[in-house]
C-alpha cells in the first residue's frame, strides 16, 4: 500500500506490467500442470505369449545388468515427449535411460526427466511390424534415441531377425554386423542370435547378460558343480591312497613270497646235504 501511494505514475504502471506478466506466466503454467497425461493408449502389451514373454525377457536382463545403478529401465510404458501435446506419446517395449533417477513411474515425460531414453528394444510381431520399422524410427530420430534394436523371435515379420540403428548426424542408421553380432555401444553389449532366440554378451567379459532368475540358477549351478568337483577330487585321493597301499602291500606279498621261497629252497638244500651225508657214511662203512 505505502509503495503504491509514494511512486509515480510510470512507476506504478511497471509493477502493474510485471504483476500481469506474473499472473500470465502462472496462468500458463498452471494450464499446462492441468493437462492430462494418459497412462494407457488402451492398447495390449504384446500381441501373443511369445512376444510379451520377450518384452519382458529383455526387461529382466537390463534389469539384472544395471541393478543397484542409477539407470531407468521400462517396458511398455507411456514416453510423452512435447510438453503440453499429450497426444505426442509413443510406447517402446523395452527402454533404458542411463543417469537417470531408477524410481517407478506411471508415465515418462521427457521435459520433467530432462532425460530421453538412450536405447529402445522393439519386439516385432504382425501386428506392430511397420509401426516398428517406418513410423517408430522417425519419432526415436526426433527423441535423439542413441541406439534402436528390433528383434522378431518368430522370424516371420522382419529380415534378418534381429536388427540395430545408431543415431549418426541426427539419422537412425543400420549397424553393421560383426562376427554375426550387433553392438551396442551405448550400454556395452553385444546381441545376436542363437538357434533364433535373442542373446546378449557383456562387450568387455564376453559373459552372456541373464535375468535375476537364470543368473541365480546358473550360480546355483556353479557351487553344485564346484561341490562335484571337490567330491571327485577328495575320491581321486582316496583312491590313490589305496592304490598306493595296494601296491606296497602286494611288494610286501612279494617280498614275503621270495623269503618263503628262499627258505623252502634253503630246507630242500639242507635237506639234500643231510641225504649225502647220510649216504658218505653209508658207502664209508
Amino acid at each position: 500500500m505505502t509503495v503504491r501511494r509514494h511512486c509515480d505514475t510510470l512507476g506504478y504502471c511497471i509493477v502493474n506490467v510485471k504483476s500481469s506478466a506474473i499472473g500470465l506466466h502462472m496462468s500458463v503454467t498452471q494450464a499446462t500442470e492441468q493437462i492430462d497425461y494418459p497412462e494407457s493408449d488402451g492398447k495390449p502389451m504384446g500381441e501373443t505369449d511369445l512376444h510379451r514373454d520377450w518384452m519382458v525377457r529383455i526387461l529382466e536382463i537390463m534389469r539384472q545388468r544395471y541393478r543397484g545403478q542409477r539407470v531407468y529401465i521400462a517396458s511398455d510404458l507411456l514416453v510423452y515427449y512435447e510438453e503440453g501435446q499429450p497426444t505426442r506419446f509413443i510406447v517402446p517395449d523395452d527402454f533404458v535411460v542411463l543417469d537417470c533417477d531408477p524410481g517407478r513411474r506411471r508415465i515418462f515425460k521427457t521435459w520433467k526427466e530432462d532425460r530421453t531414453p538412450d536405447v529402445v528394444f522393439e519386439v516385432t510381431s504382425r501386428g506392430t511390424s511397420s509401426h516398428d520399422i517406418v513410423d517408430k524410427p522417425v519419432i526415436y530420430e526426433r527423441m535423439g534415441v542413441k541406439e534402436y534394436f528390433l528383434y522378431d523371435p518368430t522370424g516371420a515379420y522382419l529380415t534378418p531377425a534381429l536388427q540395430g540403428f545408431r543415431l549418426i548426424d541426427g539419422i537412425l542408421t543400420e549397424i553393421a554386423l560383426r562376427n554375426g553380432q550387433l553392438d551396442c555401444v551405448t550400454l556395452g553389449i553385444r546381441l545376436g542370435l542363437y538357434e533364433d532366440d535373442l542373446v546378449m554378451f557383456d562387450a568387455d567379459t564376453n559373459k552372456q547378460l541373464l535375468t535375476e532368475v537364470e543368473a541365480e540358477h546358473e550360480a546355483m549351478e556353479f557351487e553344485r558343480s564346484a561341490k562335484e568337483t571337490e567330491r571327485l577330487a577328495k575320491e581321486a585321493e582316496r583312491l590313490a591312497k589305496e592304490a598306493e597301499r595296494m601296491s606296497k602291500e602286494a611288494e610286501r606279498s612279494v617280498k614275503e613270497q621270495e623269503r618263503a621261497g628262499r627258505l623252502a629252497a634253503e630246507s630242500q638244500v639242507r635237506e639234500l646235504q643231510e641225504e649225502i651225508a647220510r649216504l658218505k657214511r653209508k658207502i664209508d662203512s
